[in-house]
């Protein structure tokens, strides 16, 4: 059968995509021209919103499970311990941001848990196999897929390239990718073991005069491996012997042997943004679209809600074809475009920070994306409270049982979900038809104490539901089936 979406690349942005299509009934296949899967930590910083999306995706114990808490960094100057200090404060959970703080897992371990879960629907990755080339019309696209010596035609309806940063897919189309390479700044990453030190700990070496330019050795869950990082000047090798070099250099030690390097790369400032991220059936995703420093932990969470911002729309768009969907479809740009502009500012922000040597580079509040929004773009006067676009968020609730849920719990699934506060109207029952979310919305009530609840009915005993929604009773709230807000009637 053919698919009705191909995605080329399997990174964190099209797995995401694929699951979110596969859990939608939608034939999906995904390709990717390596022949191995990457083995190596990057994008090793998960954000609290991707926690969101991974725990609807169906991902997020796996996540947890194998993954580690930011680690506490102990900072050596020229050899001798100065002091302690994390990136993010820890933050208790709190009945609408259930997963407050950023978790760490190397890249590699999260694409593993999102190709299992992609299994589960009966898609696989599709490895050593290259999108060579493709042309796309009104109603679909031609691909050729190329598999070593052998070719492949294949027909989709749509093509989303999540294909990195050289996507053959944004060359092909012919976007601009604005921005900059920086080649006066060079980094020097890895993965590697280091015995001497203890793994419960994140390290920082530099010396005394110079305290900013140093090495960052980050522990990496699942093993005994580290994560270095180390600002170079010029360009250099990658192997172990250089990574130990530069580490007795900073450190003033000589006692931490380097081994067992899995990963290693030298990494420049490429600070990119594709003019679109649409060109009729054809959609860039991840880093194709748009590419991050490391400063803040923002390019594969970014790729990843590119990803669960997209899939719903196009099961819209493939359920009810023709011209009335075609606004959602340019909608993906309109949001995601505006949002990576804005991470990338961010980003930007901390890498110059980083360069100029400021104390405060290494501290990474505000970069947890539960407070990005689209509402700037449906509310030309948004004061304060809940808006059309704004992060959904969640409550604790009891069923006419009494057993606990979440408003999470009941926005999970490939649905959209209408949030009736107080009695529920004659014409609103269980289901209501939306032909711009695909599929039909979940009607859920939700009632104060003391209120003759129905079967489905979910009692909100503390009142964080209705203060989060700044709802009274007769409050109206359509959740998209990616989490934001779309639309709310008080």
């Amino acid at each position: 059968m053919s698919p009705q979406v191909l995605i080329a690349g399997a990174g964190p942005t099209g797995l995401t995509l694929a699951i979110d299509l596969a859990r939608r009934g939608i034939a999906v296949r995904i390709v990717d021209r390596a022949e191995k899967f990457f083995d190596g930590s990057r994008g090793d910083g998960i954000q609290p919103r991707t926690l969101e999306v991974f725990d609807d995706l169906g991902v997020l114990d796996a996540v947890l499970a194998a993954g580690i808490p930011q680690p506490l960094m102990k900072v050596f100057l020229g050899g001798e311990f100065v002091m302690e200090r994390r990136m993010t404060t820890p933050k208790e959970p709190t009945p609408d941001v259930p997963h407050p703080n950023p978790w760490v897992l190397g890249q590699s371990d999260t694409e593993a848990i999102l190709r299992e879960r992609l299994a589960e629907f009966g898609v696989k990755v599709e490895s050593a196999t290259e999108l060579a080339d493709f042309t796309a019309d009104e109603d679909g696209v031609t691909a050729t897929l190329r598999h070593g010596d052998t070719s492949e035609t294949v027909r989709a309806d749509y093509l989303v390239g999540a294909d990195g940063g050289r996507s053959t897919v944004r060359k092909a189309l012919g976007i601009a990718f604005e921005g900059t390479t920086d080649e006066s700044i060079r980094m020097l990453l890895g993965d590697m073991r280091a015995d001497a030190l203890d793994h419960e700990y994140g390290y920082w070496f530099a010396n005394p005069e110079d305290p900013m330019e140093g090495i960052a050795m980050s522990p990496l869950p699942g093993g005994r491996k580290f994560q270095f990082a180390a600002p170079i000047s010029a360009d250099s090798d990658a192997d172990l012997a250089v990574l130990q070099e530069y580490l007795e250099r900073r450190s003033g030690r000589t006692d931490v042997t380097l081994s067992d390097l899995s990963w290693s790369t030298v990494w420049r400032p490429n600070i990119r943004l594709a003019e679109r991220f649409r060109a009729g059936r054809v959609f860039l995703a991840g880093d194709a679209a748009h590419v991050h420093p490391p400063t803040g932990g923002q390019g594969l969470n970014t790729g990843v809600q590119d990803g669960y911002n997209l899939g719903w729309k196009l099961e819209a768009a493939l359920r009810n074809p023709g011209a009335e969907s075609e606004p959602l479809l340019d909608s993906y740009q309109t949001e995601r475009r505006a949002i990576a502009a804005q991470v990338l500012g961010l980003s930007s922000a901390l890498l110059d920070k980083t360069v100029k040597g400021d104390p405060n580079a290494m501290d990474r509040e505000g970069t947890q994306q539960l407070d990005l929004s689209y509402r700037q773009l449906y509310a030309a006067e948004a004061g304060e409270g809940l808006h059309s676009g704004d992060r959904a968020p969640d409550a604790p609730l009891a069923d006419a049982a009494g057993q606990a849920v979440s408003l999470f719990d009941m926005f999970r699934g490939p649905h959209a979900t209408l949030l009736v506060f107080g009695p529920l109207r004659a014409e609103e029952p269980g289901e209501i038809e939306s032909a711009s979310f695909g599929r039909p919305a979940k009607v859920v009530r939700v009632v104060r104490p003391g209120v003759v609840a129905g079967a489905h009915d979910l009692i909100d005993a503390d009142g964080h539901a209705y203060r989060a929604y700044g709802a009274g009773d007769g409050t109206r709230v359509l959740i998209r089936p990616d989490g934001y807000v779309g639309a709310l009637l008080r």
